[in-house]
């Protein structure tokens, strides 16, 4: 599998708005998250919700303002000392007013329409919507963010991906700056809360719980969630990681706002008997778990959180930069840039080995043929959560440009590129905290094909416009890839 050229297409999701709505089919449910294309798409569905609410706030603001103007010709005739029933004409007004023009206003059915024309054009959109499984991998993508950049989650609420304890600048700057709000945060917390993990929960509903007190009182038509429920489930995740007396303060801060709940009254109760008896609280800090059991965890995660690997001093004398023909006629007037990266074992990468506007019409070919990767699963495949990626392929036949990028591959390697020996061009677009965990890129059956190489290492879930990257953990070692797009 050529997975180096995975760097390269990550740029997918530079198409424009316009030219994926016409390209892509709807994602499949629980897609969106596990690729960007599909998630820049889905603001194409935004727009459309967009309008609808546009037009329905237009029509409730015309009904309001007529409703305005009939409660102001109202209250005028109630004001004016000189308006007085004893004139036969505001007799009748008033009694005409109170049997037929009331009943008109309060039991009219316009804003049942026009809340009813908002409903249709939600249902027109519906089935494009990411589902409930799209809304935890995102969650769950923050927190893979969260752990692997080492960032801090109340500088990650703020807006700014800076590490957690550091005063060095933010690992990303984006254009537009997005803050999460209350009931975000919460989201994120009760995704780690809902699987036990209380390491990430605990972080997550504490930066919840602060910002529901800064805003409490002020209700949002959007959140699903309050300061009461943050309160709650950030006390049973201390409670779980151990720290009973600060579940005990914030059940009690619970019990302030909703007394009668009969349910957080037995769990004061019992967090205060487990401290009579002298239970003992944990006051270290949380060990994060290991979902996937990887040994290179740390090692991989240190290479993500520092600048691009440099070579040791005993290795720079024999590093360098190269044209390179490999013999083949077909580099003779357009040799290889070639750069050493790493002697033992050899490493080397190949600058602009692909053009811009080759790369865009392969993103144009993949495009609507990306599907949820996945991985082995004894003789089947299947979706797994470590590998968060779409993927496509494509055979030379689909275009001259996959031809002469496979004619360039097998002069730069020597390599034959034709079936059974080699797989068709494989284009990956990474997802929302985008990842593939270690892995080899081979066959472990025998006999093993030609040219299949195994490689150890692990593809990198790398923030906005830092291109794509891989991490060989093995040498200490990371390189970036060149965005495009």
């Amino acid at each position: 599998m050529r997975g180096w050229m995975r760097g390269w297409m990550r740029g997918l999701g530079a198409l424009g708005l316009g030219v994926l709505l016409a390209l892509l089919p709807a994602p499949a449910p629980a897609e969106t998250y596990t690729a960007m294309l599909s998630v820049r798409r889905a603001l194409g569905s935004e727009a459309r919700l967009l309008r609808r609410l546009r037009a329905y706030l237009r029509e409730e603001s015309a009904r309001l303002r007529r409703l305005a103007r009939f409660y102001e010709k109202v209250q005028a005739l109630h004001q004016d000392p000189k308006a007085s029933v004893d004139n036969p004409l505001l007799a009748f007004s008033l009694i005409k007013r109170l049997h037929s023009d009331w009943p008109n206003v309060i039991y009219s059915d316009e804003a049942t329409e026009n809340i009813q024309a908002l409903h249709a054009g939600f249902k027109e959109v519906e089935q494009e919507l990411p589902g409930a499984e799209d809304l935890d991998g995102a969650a769950r993508a923050l927190m893979r963010l969260q752990d692997v950049y080492a960032l801090s989650v109340k500088g990650m609420a703020n807006g700014v991906f800076q590490r957690a304890g550091a005063a060095r600048p933010p690992l990303y700057s984006p254009g537009r700056r997005v803050s999460l709000s209350a009931d975000d945060c919460f989201h994120v917390g009760k995704v780690a809360y809902d699987t036990g993990d209380y390491y990430h929960s605990i972080a997550w509903l504490e930066e919840a719980v602060g910002l529901f007190r800064l805003s409490y009182g002020n209700w949002n038509p959007e959140d699903r969630s309050s300061l009461e429920d943050a309160l709650d489930h950030l006390a049973f995740s201390y409670f779980m990681a151990g720290n009973i007396s600060h579940a005990l303060s914030l059940s009690r801060e619970f019990l302030h706002y909703d007394p009668s709940n009969q349910r957080v009254v037995r769990n004061v109760a019992k967090y205060e008997k487990l401290l009579e008896m002298g239970t003992a609280v944990s006051t270290g800090p949380l060990r994060r778990p290991n979902g996937t059991h990887l040994q290179s965890r740390d090692a991989y995660e240190e290479l993500c959180q520092r600048p691009a690997g440099q070579p040791s001093p005993e290795h720079l004398p024999h590093l360098g930069c190269s044209y390179e023909t490999n013999g083949s006629p077909y580099l003779l007037l357009q040799p290889a840039k070639k750069e050493m990266v790493w002697i033992r074992p050899y490493v080397a990468l190949y600058h602009d080995f692909i053009s811009d506007a080759e790369a865009e019409t392969i993103k144009g070919l993949a495009g609507p043929w990306l599907q949820r990767s996945v991985v082995a699963s004894g003789e089947k495949q299947q979706k797994a959560e470590y590998r968060i990626s779409k993927s496509a392929w494509l055979k030379d036949t689909a275009d001259p440009v996959v031809r002469a990028l496979e004619q360039r591959i097998a002069a730069v390697t020597g390599l034959d590129l034709r079936p059974p020996y080699a797989e068709y061009l494989q284009v990956v677009n990474y997802g929302l905290g985008g990842h593939y965990e270690p892995h080899f890129d081979h066959a472990t059956e025998e006999p093993p094909l030609q040219n299949e190489v195994g490689q150890q290492d692990r593809h990198g879930h790398d923030l906005p416009e830092r291109g794509g990257g891989r991490r060989l953990h093995r040498l200490h070692l990371r390189q970036l890839q060149r965005a495009r797009g």
